[in-house]
């Protein structure tokens, strides 16, 4: 069946969670290939609006905003300036990026439950629900922690185990617990309002397994084919919550309950979409409405069944509105042979990359579309990074536009020179010149993004093999107009590779177009020789990629794993508490300020230092087991604490006539106890 073809576009990725900051799992689960799909459009000067916006309302921001004794509005204030900087230097080029706690939002997603509520649309239960009796409040799906039913992952939330990736009901978890006290809820009742998905089955079949059977990914019909045709199919599901953070449920009754997130977050791009249009001065409803637009939604496979099943059931009882085209959504991207983790700091974050790797966004944008984990879970490693900057990004790519332009400059004082006679390498190299963008584009309106790119540096490829073969650099040896010939190909090679690699390399591009001193060329203008003629005058070349030095992905690797180690140490358990001891017990022991004098290594002993000290009261030696945490000259002069009326204990033939008090880390590091400012020796601790 011939594919539709369509007026206007309106692209969305998933809204991020307000609660912290970007990662690469991110930017390589729906972002990046977003925003390929959106500037690969707009080149081809399509209508195309991108929206996307800062998930305000999420169980994961009260949490957030709990742990670190703030309120949840300042978490995410925090974090929504944080992301839309980073999307912005990045180059994620959004038309509008919102947030959920803007009012347009509250209105937007508010009229669609009431549209919903005064259909009768909505299952009114009274259930049971998990209640934390410590924290006096019912507890929402991701504040109840248990192990899954199906996979055994002892992790998975109330309402889904991102392990296997199956949805769940809170009471469906094997020993629930509360993530708010950590105790084990009770049920209690509690009253909600329910969407009966049941009802939209036949609907949901024939959209989904039917009519886009042949152009959705298979991760995504596999999903859905899961949750329509495995045991009893679909279930009602609250679309309300007992919180005290999100959107008030419009309806009488139903007083210190919010919207579901799941309910209110899709509807965030509808108000988006509202807000660039108003600002635009234009009518929003064509982008959702008109059955010329095609909705197509980036997401990341544990968002599958909100865009796919909920979402559209919502859009479908609403009416009016069109549903998605396509749901491409990718796998999970990990990190170093790892997990991602945001909890255990196991992740590279963008904020942090922009500041360390400064002008170098193509490279990233490059390594995790190249790696992009569009059929299965995929690994990103520094090392590979570092392979594909230095032997793809700067030997292939970089190599072929440099030396295009330096040798321009070189042998024709930077003006392109004329074209003469073809000989059988050019044709058969413009030949692919004509191949090459069609292949590209095609692969993209797949969302085939990793497929695309590579043949966007075979392109690359083609460039540079063509200068290698035809070595211009002799030819203007003895013959001049040949050389010309060469070089007026690969500068209009060079030419076209940047139009049809900007939405994969846009700030590469932009470089190669002020070289070229082209303006406004998109996708119409490839496949042709003569975007650059014989006489048009190029600026210096510049330096589009530099080599990354071992040095560099080292330190990364091992910023990792001391990140990791310092995530251990905070979850391990500190040493019990020993008996209690009575104050009389206490007031025995003499502690004082004390002065190193003199620290010397016995020649014996691997882990002793022999120190004398000035206690205020006279000159004591002591044997401190301190010498694989300290050198001696780092002790002399020191002030530090000691128990100077320990009774003297013979060590290797010497009296030890107190002890040094130390602070043990949770690594086994020793810290040294000190007074803060200087202080006079002998002063007691008390």
């Amino acid at each position: 069946m011939k594919k539709k073809d369509f007026n206007r576009y309106t692209v969305t990725s998933a809204l991020p969670y307000a609660n912290g900051p970007l990662h690469i799992g991110h930017l390589a689960g729906c972002y990046i290939p977003s925003d390929i799909y959106v500037r690969y459009l707009r080149s081809n000067k399509k209508d195309v609006v991108y929206v996307c916006g800062s998930d305000e309302h999420g169980v994961a921001i009260t949490i957030k905003a709990k742990k670190e004794g703030i309120s949840p509005q300042e978490v995410v204030d925090r974090y929504h300036e944080m992301m839309k900087k980073s999307f912005l230097e990045f180059g994620i080029s959004f038309d509008h990026y919102s947030r959920t706690s803007a009012k347009i939002h509250h209105e937007t997603a508010a009229g669609f439950f009431k549209d919903l509520y005064d259909k009768g649309e909505f299952l009114e239960q009274n259930t049971e629900q998990y209640y934390d009796e410590e924290a006096g409040q019912f507890l929402a799906d991701r504040y109840i922690e248990g192990t899954c039913p199906k996979c055994g992952n002892e992790g998975a939330y109330g309402d889904q185990c991102e392990k296997c990736g199956s949805s769940l009901s809170p009471t469906d978890l094997i020993n629930p617990k509360s993530k708010l006290s950590g105790s084990v809820p009770v049920l209690k009742e509690t009253k909600h309002w329910f969407l009966d998905l049941a009802r939209y089955t036949d609907f949901l079949k024939n959209w989904i397994l039917v009519e886009h059977e042949h152009d959705w990914k298979n991760n995504v019909l596999g999903q859905c084919r899961s949750w329509l045709e495995a045991g009893e199919g679909l279930q009602a599901r609250s679309m309300t919550r007992d919180m005290d953070w999100g959107i008030p449920v419009p309806v009488e009754g139903a007083e210190g309950k919010v919207l579901y997130v799941w309910f209110d977050a899709p509807i965030g791009y509808i108000s988006s979409t509202k807000e660039w249009a108003a600002e635009k001065g234009i009518d929003w409803e064509p982008y959702w409405k008109d059955e010329d637009t095609k909705l197509v939604h980036f997401i990341g496979k544990d968002n599958i069944v909100f865009h796919c099943i909920i979402f559209p059931a919502i859009l479908k009882t609403h009416g009016g509105f069109v549903l998605p085209d396509n749901v491409p959504a990718n796998e999970f991207l990990n990190l170093e042979g790892d997990k991602i983790s945001t909890s255990r700091n196991w992740a590279v974050w963008l904020h942090e990359y922009l500041e360390e790797f400064p002008g170098k966004q193509d490279v990233l944008r490059y390594v995790l579309t190249a790696n992009a984990p569009e059929t299965k879970d995929n690994d990103f490693t520094w090392k590979d990074f570092q392979s594909r900057n230095n032997s793809e990004l700067v030997a292939i790519y970089g190599n072929f536009v440099n030396r295009a332009v330096v040798l321009t400059h070189k042998f024709f004082g930077g003006k392109v020179p004329d074209l003469s006679q073809l000989e059988d390498i050019d044709k058969e190299t413009l030949q692919l010149l004509k191949e090459f963008p069609e292949k590209i584009a095609t692969s993209i309106e797949r969302f085939r993004f990793r497929e695309a790119l590579s043949f966007v540096m075979d392109f690359a490829r083609t460039g540079n093999k063509y200068l290698a073969d035809t070595e211009p650099w002799k030819t203007i040896k003895e013959d001049q107009d040949r050389t010309g010939t060469i070089l007026n190909i690969a500068l209009n090679l060079a030419s076209n590779l940047a139009i049809v690699a900007e939405p994969f390399l846009p700030f590469t591009s932009a470089k190669i177009f002020e070289m070229f001193n082209l303006n406004g060329l998109n996708w119409g203008n490839v496949g042709r020789a003569d975007l650059l003629k014989p006489g048009d005058l190029l600026n210096p070349a510049a330096l589009l990629f530099e080599k990354i030095e071992d040095h560099v992905v080292e330190s990364q690797v091992n910023k990792l794993l001391e990140s990791k180690k310092r995530n251990e140490l905070a979850n391990k358990e500190v040493s019990p508490m020993k008996d209690i001891i009575s104050y009389d017990d206490f007031a025995k022991l003499d502690m004082r300020v004390v002065k190193v004098l003199t620290a010397e290594p016995l020649p014996k002993s691997k882990k002793l230092l022999r120190l004398t000290v000035d206690t205020g009261l006279g000159v004591k030696t002591v044997l401190s087991g301190v010498a694989e945490h300290f050198k001696p000259e780092e002790l002399v002069g020191k002030q530090v604490t000691m128990l100077i009326n320990l009774a003297p204990r013979k060590m290797m033939g010497i009296d030890s006539e107190g002890m040094i008090l130390m602070a043990e880390d949770k690594d086994g590091s020793l810290r040294l106890l000190q007074p803060d400012k200087p202080t006079a020796d002998g002063s007691m601790i008390s």
